[in-house]
């Protein structure tokens, strides 16, 4: 069989190079070479380039050499993707009653490419891969390959064909029983981010394959090298190219296809304008995993404040505030003044350097744009800087991104919650930049009025050990991923619980066992009723 001809592990290395046998890309030679690597799409299991492509700048170095370049495929270029999508019953790839096989083959390629991501030298592979590609810590891009690795492993065996498992129901009569089953969709499509290029695809991509779908698989351009590879060691684990289309294309040319070919389910994760804009264009037939912005109140309850700093610190800044759970705002009850959390926030903040990339540049903001927030933000009564607000020095990242410090800027509650000012305190600022405030408890339910205004419900954090405060807070908001307790945090999409929004029937989730059947399946009943009773008479007619 095809998983029979693949190597235990699902991979090898080039002794020479110590680059995967499947890999087409060094990534140590990306933004060095003169001719960078040439990303491809792949349809109908067919790896091909397009008429035109983009070049993908250095994000650290205006001067370097590009570090790949992706097709720049046009409307006039689809047809093979249409042609491959339309390919596609209904009834998808597998389901309960077609090609159960497949469950079985996906737990085995589950199985090989986890721990081929869990082999040190691929698991570094991806790590500098993703590096080249978004400038963050060497600890943020191998704890993405870590989670991706043990999302895989949660799924081999016999645990691809439990995400399908049936429920059954008694009849009103003897030989009637009904059965729920998971059905897949058919064509999906996939749109990602730039922020994870390996965990956030990976996950979707991988449970929409588990339940049955074929995926068109749309990247973020600055990224695409690393699902690129990805792909490719699928393949070598044993999965048929075919089931997966790769796409490399602007926006409106990724709209084109969901909307022209019969795409019935478009997982979308990134800004909530595009967000919005897929949901028409698809008459809602998306789920999504849009804009965060994630709360954090600190309660009453004052201690540990050096690891409450520390956790501040990382929610905010840590991959340069590039995370949709990034933490946006924070509440601090004013009891915490004398403790100096902030001036500890602030000590944390100054030790990110460009050196380490624990401060890097921010590819979806100009410094100026970043600047210009910071100022209107200034405007409101009684605002300040607590720290940053300005470029970084020494750097030669490219003028399209942002270089800037790590920021905090102090706007206070009777300001913030004021309709002339609400809008601007509760806009994301996808960046390292924070908005502080200070409440009491004469002014908790301002700060849950204020909860209860934000339109997008991400990830959130009680910080309290206080459980009459935690239980009054969490009963009173709906963030799909919240964390409470002293250690509670902003930012956490491990494999081993829910990562999603809530308060949106289009939310989708991602990670769980779930999260898989809610967004990559549909609920289908067979009800079987065989047995006609001997002594039956027609009744009269109804």
């Amino acid at each position: 069989s095809r998983l029979a001809r693949k190597s235990a592990l699902g991979f090898s290395t080039r002794s020479m190079a110590s680059i995967p046998s499947w890999a087409s890309v060094d990534p140590a030679a990306m933004g060095v070479n003169l001719e960078p690597h040439a990303v491809l799409n792949c349809v109908s299991g067919t790896w091909k380039s397009a008429n035109s492509t983009m070049l993908i700048p250095h994000p650290l170095d205006r001067d370097a050499p590009d570090i790949f370049t992706i097709p720049d495929t046009q409307v006039n270029e689809l047809s093979p993707f249409v042609e491959s999508l339309r390919s596609v019953p209904k009834t998808g790839l597998h389901n309960p009653l077609k090609n159960p096989e497949r469950y079985l083959e996906y737990g085995e390629i589950s199985r090989k490419a986890g721990n081929a991501l869990s082999h040190p030298e691929i698991a570094e592979f991806f790590t500098q891969s993703i590096m080249k590609c978004v400038p963050k810590s060497h600890a943020q891009a191998a704890g993405e390959v870590k989670v991706t690795a043990a999302f895989l492993h949660n799924f081999a065996g016999d645990n691809v064909r439990r995400l399908a498992q049936s429920f059954g129901v008694p009849g009103d009569h003897y030989g009637q029983m009904s059965v729920g089953h998971r059905w897949p969709y058919g064509p999906v499509a996939i749109i990602t981010p730039f922020n994870f290029p390996l965990e956030i695809p990976v996950l979707q991509l991988m449970g929409a394959l588990y339940m049955g779908n074929k995926v068109v698989l749309k990247p973020s351009e600055q990224v695409s090298v690393v699902m690129e590879q990805f792909l490719r060691l699928l393949i070598d684990c044993g999965m048929d190219p075919k089931d997966v289309d790769f796409l490399n294309c602007k926006g409106p040319v990724a709209q084109e296809v969901i909307t022209q070919t019969p795409v019935r389910l478009t997982q979308f994760t990134g800004s909530s304008k595009v967000g919005e804009i897929l949901s028409k264009a698809t008459h809602g037939k998306v789920k999504l995993e849009d804009a965060g912005f994630d709360w954090k109140v600190i309660g009453p309850d004052v201690g540990d404040v050096d690891y409450v700093a520390w956790q501040c610190d990382q929610d905010a800044y840590a991959s340069t505030g590039q995370k949709c759970s990034a933490q946006s705002i924070c509440f601090i009850h004013e009891n915490w003044k004398e403790a100096g959390l902030v001036d500890k926030m602030k000590a944390n903040a100054a030790k990110r350097k460009l050196d380490d990339f624990t401060v890097a540049p921010v590819l979806t903001h100009t410094t100026e744009g970043f600047l210009a927030h910071t100022e209107r933000l200034l405007q409101i009564p009684g605002s300040s800087i607590l720290f940053g607000g300005k470029e970084l020095s020494n750097h030669k990242i490219p003028k399209k991104y942002g270089a800037v410090e790590p920021t905090a800027v102090f706007v206070p509650l009777e300001e913030m919650i004021k309709d002339e000012h609400f809008d601007t305190c509760a806009s994301e600022l996808f960046a390292p930049f924070q908005v502080i405030t200070y409440y009491n408890d004469d002014t908790l339910d301002h700060v849950l009025g204020a909860l209860e205004r934000m339109s997008h419900h991400l990830t959130a954090a009680v910080v309290s050990d206080d459980t009459e405060f935690q239980t009054k807070v969490l009963a009173n908001t709906v963030n799909g991923t919240t964390y409470a307790g002293r250690r509670a945090r902003t930012t956490g999409a491990p494999q081993n619980h829910w990562f999603g929004p809530a308060g949106d029937p289009r939310g989708a989730g991602i990670g769980t066992p779930e999260a898989i059947k809610l967004v990559w399946s549909c609920h289908r009943e067979i009800i079987s009723d065989n047995i006609v009773p001997k002594d039956w008479t027609q009744p009269k007619t109804t």
